[in-house]
């Protein structure tokens, strides 16, 4: 697991392996349940040359997050279009409320889009939430909010914020791609779901990184996804996450009421 100065490094942990997670330089790392990670992005050549820099196409708004407080409504669905497909994901406020506001929060403003799902373990967890442009990455450190108490199960399809450690959640998520209830008593509280036909889309990321091949987190945060890109190319990437919103109703049609036959005595013409 690499540990940089960064806050952000979510990862999960499994039994007896949450003491490997203490931070560097006294920091705690941001975690998700996994299996131990090697420092360093394995299996790659260091290299002091910069990776390009992604396009600024993200939302501008994003660059300020103290002014972005949405509270979401009560239930909604977000829908993802990958490189493998498309699924649909349904966030229940009630579950866990302020999971669901922070994550309604950073749909509407798109800030999942071009993200690189960096992590995933077979049999575990599909993970994403790092920015594909290092300066959002950055405006969303230090953003942490509290935790919520944890209602649902980590069950299959489950979605969940990663931390690290209480009340240091902020935009890294993953999606349990097996019932994982061990996570249920060390606070990890989903706040969504991905449906059975979502989840055959998501049970095709790319997972042969696995944990001890895949990239450096740090590095995806100050250099982007160009970093990833190169790297490994295999990893798959959400090309946008879009809240859907329901249709109005359909406004009532009018009752046909055959005009009565006016009494030319009384009738006056009304204005057209």
């Amino acid at each position: 697991m690499s540990m940089s100065n960064t806050k952000r490094v979510a990862v999960l942990f499994f039994a007896g392996a949450f003491a490997a997670a203490v931070a560097m330089a006294g920091q705690t790392q941001p975690q998700a349940p996994t299996l131990p990670k090697k420092s360093g992005a394995t299996g790659q050549a260091a290299t002091t040359k910069k990776a390009p820099v992604a396009a600024r196409t993200y939302d501008r708004t994003l660059l300020k997050p103290a002014l972005l407080k949405d509270k979401a409504p009560e239930q909604y669905n977000v829908k993802f279009v990958t490189t493998r497909g498309e699924f649909t994901l349904t966030v229940t406020r009630a579950w866990a409320p302020l999971g669901a506001d922070r994550f309604y929060t950073l749909v509407k403003h798109h800030f999942y889009d071009n993200a690189s799902i960096f992590r995933v373990v077979p049999d575990f967890v599909a993970q994403f939430g790092i920015s594909a442009y290092p300066a959002v990455t950055n405006a969303w450190k230090g953003t942490d909010i509290k935790d919520d108490p944890t209602t649902q199960s980590n069950k299959r399809g489950y979605v969940t914020f990663a931390t690290a450690g209480a009340n240091t959640r902020t935009t890294q998520v993953f999606i349990n791609l097996k019932d994982n209830t061990f996570l249920d008593s060390r606070g990890f509280a989903p706040f969504g779901v991905v449906d059975a036909d979502g989840m055959k889309v998501v049970g095709m990321f790319y997972d042969q990184y696995g944990d001890n091949a895949g990239p450096d987190q740090g590095k995806i945060e100050t250099q982007g996804k160009p970093y990833v890109d190169k790297g490994w190319p295999k990893l798959d990437t959400i090309k946008s996450a879009t809240l859907l919103t329901s249709a109005p109703a359909a406004a009532s049609k009018p009752a046909t009421v055959k005009p009565a036959t006016p009494n030319p005595a009384t009738a006056t013409k009304k204005p057209q």
